[in-house]
């Protein structure tokens, strides 16, 4: 049995504006906003990824441009104060950057967005090179599947398993799963749920069996 193979790389951005360590202030953020991107990887040597500045990186030098921070502000903002006075990536970007692996499970990048509290990840192989970039708008692709996609799957993968020779129906209405039909060992359903749920795009399960 075969459950949804996605992985990073099949949704994924593989055109990345990135920038080297001496980009220009200026220059970061009229890329940002030429294409339209929020943050952007910061890249040395072989496209290896040292860094990503983003928009958040930005915003202290306009945040500070008519403040005088007192002592004590001072040490509680050191970093966006340092950021305030950076010219180029190199001191701007926030390092070492959080990636991901291309053929990590969306489940997975999913949670290491959550857990950093990042917005994207640059995409790296083995070697640390860039191989593009993947955003929490990205890994939502999987839930624009159609209804008849996923009840496809869901019949071939966890129905066609579980219940070979039983009579078991499969529904999906705005990627909610509804198993119907008759069911002899009902042992079997929080399992079907759970691999279910693993297929991608489906938003909830429903079980409507009957007693065989």
């Amino acid at each position: 049995m075969s459950v949804s193979p996605h992985i990073v790389s099949d949704v994924m951005t593989h055109t990345v504006v990135a920038v080297g360590r001496d980009a220009p202030f200026k220059d970061i953020v009229e890329l940002m906003e030429q294409w339209k991107v929020s943050a952007v990887p910061v890249l040395e040597g072989e496209s290896r990824v040292v860094g990503i500045v983003s928009e958040a990186d930005l915003l202290p030098k306009e945040e500070f441009r008519d403040m005088d921070p007192d002592r004590r502000d001072q040490m509680r903002r050191l970093t966006d104060l340092v950021k305030a006075g950076a010219v180029s990536a190199g001191e701007l970007m926030t390092t070492p950057a959080v990636c991901v692996r291309p053929d990590a499970t969306l489940a997975e990048a999913a949670r290491i967005m959550a857990h950093r509290k990042v917005k994207r990840l640059p995409v790296v192989n083995a070697e640390g090179m860039l191989e593009g970039i993947v955003s929490r708008s990205d890994l939502l692709k999987v839930f624009l599947r159609t209804d008849e996609e996923i009840a496809e799957e869901v019949r071939r993968t966890v129905a066609a398993y579980l219940f070979p020779d039983q009579h078991v129906t499969v529904a999906v209405t705005d990627g909610v799963v509804t198993f119907g039909g008759t069911l002899r060992n009902r042992n079997l359903v929080p399992v079907a749920a759970r691999l279910a749920r693993a297929v991608e795009g489906v938003v909830d399960i429903r079980m409507d069996f009957t007693a065989a």
